[in-house]
């Protein structure tokens, strides 16, 4: 297994970023958070094509953008982070399959676990966002996006797997997901 940066690979995290902040108009208000089910499709697309850490730096970078730009708000780290990680973590050591994009959910949840119990009562103290919700309305905001979200991000693993792009891309990096 190579290690080190690998160029193709963060072009790809480049254009997965580049496609999330897009999309980021496209997300809907919940108390201090933001439902975006397209940053859970991203997430479930580069956990399988990149790995867990180019996922995760697409997850973060898209956050970045979204919250400089004002789409986004603090919650969009530990809600997209943990799905990306996840996924990747996924797809590498256990199902080596496509679906391995569904297990998207299972890092947003512990996600929106953390948001409830650590980042809303300190973005509150520190005067980021107005009010917190309970613990509960956070997990069900993350999970009302990424359910969704990883499930589309499914199927365009399907899609570009029919159209022989993951396999063209795996040839160019050298495998390892396929």
């Amino acid at each position: 297994m190579k290690k080190g940066l690998n160029l193709k690979k963060l072009a790809a995290s480049a254009v997965l970023t580049a496609l999330g902040v897009a999309l980021s108009p496209l997300s809907i208000p919940v108390g201090p958070t933001r439902v975006y089910p397209w940053q859970h499709m991203i997430n479930g697309v580069g956990g399988v094509m990149l790995g867990p850490w180019y996922a995760a730096l697409t997850a973060t970078l898209i956050g970045l953008i979204r919250n400089g730009l004002g789409t986004g708000t603090i919650f969009a780290f530990p809600g997209g982070i943990p799905g990306a990680l996840v996924v990747g973590f996924a797809h590498r050591y256990l199902l080596r399959k496509d679906y391995a994009a569904l297990t998207e959910p299972i890092g947003t949840g512990l996600g929106g676990v953390l948001s409830g119990l650590a980042v809303a009562p300190a973005a509150l103290q520190a005067g980021v966002i107005k009010a917190a919700m309970p613990l509960q309305l956070f997990v069900g905001a993350f999970l009302a996006s990424s359910i969704p979200g990883s499930v589309i991000g499914y199927l365009a693993l399907v899609a570009l797997r029919r159209t022989k792009i993951l396999e063209q891309f795996a040839e160019e990096i050298g495998g390892g997901f396929t």
